[in-house]
C-alpha cells in the first residue's frame, strides 16, 4: 500500500514538473513573439525563463529523490525492526521454556546453542547500524597498521562459516598466484567488517546452496583486490552501482523475502574508499551469481613499519 502511494506521489511530482516546464516554454515563446524587434527584452526574457525552467526541473528532481529516500529509510526501519525483534522473541521463548519446565541436558545445550546464535545475529545487526554512524569518526581516530589480507580473509571466512553453520567447503579461499603475501595499510577491524558483510550477503542471496569462492590478486602493480564470487540470485545490470547506496535494496520479488538493513554494501564501499580503494560489483545476470570486488592499495611491510602506529581500542567493544 505504501509503495503504491509513493509511486503515485512520484508520478504526480513528475507530471506537475512536466506541465510547469511546458507552460514556462509556452510563455517564453509568447514573450519572444510579443517582443519581436526588441532584442534586449527578448534576451532578458530567454534568460529569465531559462532560470525558471531550470528551477522547476531541479525542484522536481529534488522532490522525487526525497520521496525515494524516504521509501528507502522506511524499508531500512522495517528491516532493522525485524532483525532486532526476531532474535529477541526467539531468545525469550527459549528462556521461558527453560524457566517453566525441566529440560533434559542435551536439549538444554541445544537451547543454549540457538540462543547464542540469535544473540550473535542481534549483535551483528546492532554493530552494523552503529558502524554506519561511527565509521567516519573512527576513521579519523584510529591509526593504520600493515594487514596480511590472506589471514584477514581466512578469519572472516571462519566467522561466516560458524555464524551460518556451514560446512567448510561452502566458502573457499583460492591460492594466491605465486604464493605471494599481500598486505595493505589500514584498520583491521574495518576491513574485517567489509569482508564479512560481503560474505554474509553472498550466503543470504544463495538460497539454492552456498558455493562461494574468494581470491586475492595484484592488479596494475600497486593494487590488491579481494574478489568474492557466489552462485546465488545474481544482480540486474542496472542495479550494480545502486546496491552500494545507503539503505538501498534491489527491488525484486526473489530478493524481497531476504531480510537485510541495506547498509552492508554501503559500509563495504565506504570502508574501501576510506582506505584509498573502492568496491564494485559484477554479475552475469539473474540466477547466475555475482562477484563483489574490494580494491585496496598494495603495501609492503617496510612501508607499513615506517607509517603505522599502534591502533586505538575499538569503539564498538
Amino acid at each position: 500500500m505504501n509503495i503504491t502511494r509513493r509511486r503515485g506521489t512520484i508520478a504526480v511530482f513528475i507530471t506537475l514538473g512536466v506541465l510547469l516546464t511546458g507552460l514556462t516554454v509556452f510563455l517564453n515563446i509568447t514573450w519572444i513573439i510579443g517582443n519581436e524587434g526588441h532584442l534586449a527584452l527578448i534576451v532578458l526574457g530567454i534568460i529569465l525563463f531559462a532560470i525558471l525552467v531550470a528551477g522547476v526541473v531541479l525542484n522536481t528532481i529534488f522532490l522525487v529523490r526525497e520521496v525515494r529516500r524516504n521509501e528507502r529509510q522506511d524499508s531500512f526501519l522495517n528491516a532493522v525492526t525485524h532483525e532486532l525483534k526476531t532474535p529477541i522473541a526467539s531468545i525469550r521463548l527459549y528462556l521461558e521454556t527453560l524457566q517453566r519446565r525441566p529440560v533434559e541436558e542435551p536439549q538444554r545445550q541445544e537451547f543454549y546453542k540457538i540462543m547464542l546464535s540469535d544473540s550473535d545475529r542481534l549483535l551483528a545487526t546492532v554493530e552494523q547500524v552503529l558502524k554506519a554512524g561511527q565509521l567516519g569518526q573512527r576513521h579519523r581516530l584510529q591509526s593504520r597498521t600493515v594487514i596480511n589480507l590472506e589471514s584477514l580473509v581466512l578469519d572472516c571466512i571462519n566467522i561466516t562459516l560458524q555464524r551460518h553453520h556451514l560446512p567448510p567447503d561452502s566458502i573457499v579461499l583460492e591460492p594466491t598466484p605465486g604464493a605471494v603475501r599481500l598486505h595493505t595499510l589500514g584498520i583491521a577491524e574495518d576491513l574485517r567488517t567489509a569482508v564479512i558483510n560481503v560474505l554474509d550477503n553472498a550466503v543470504k542471496y544463495s538460497p539454492e546452496g552456498v558455493h562461494i569462492r574468494c581470491s586475492l590478486a595484484i592488479t596494475r602493480y600497486t593494487w590488491v583486490t579481494i574478489s568474492i564470487t557466489d552462485t546465488g540470485v545474481g544482480i540486474p545490470q542496472n542495479q550494480l552501482k545502486r546496491i552500494f547506496n545507503r539503505f538501498y535494496r534491489v527491488p525484486s520479488r526473489s530478493m524481497a523475502k531476504i531480510k537485510g538493513t541495506g547498509l552492508g554494501l554501503f559500509l563495504v564501499r565506504n570502508i574501501a574508499r576510506q582506505h584509498g580503494g573502492d568496491a564494485s560489483a559484477t554479475s552475469p545476470g539473474a540466477g547466475l551469481g555475482a562477484t563483489i570486488t574490494i580494491t585496496l592499495p598494495l603495501a609492503t611491510t617496510v612501508e607499513g613499519s615506517r607509517q603505522a602506529a599502534p591502533s586505538e581500542p575499538s569503539l564498538l567493544h
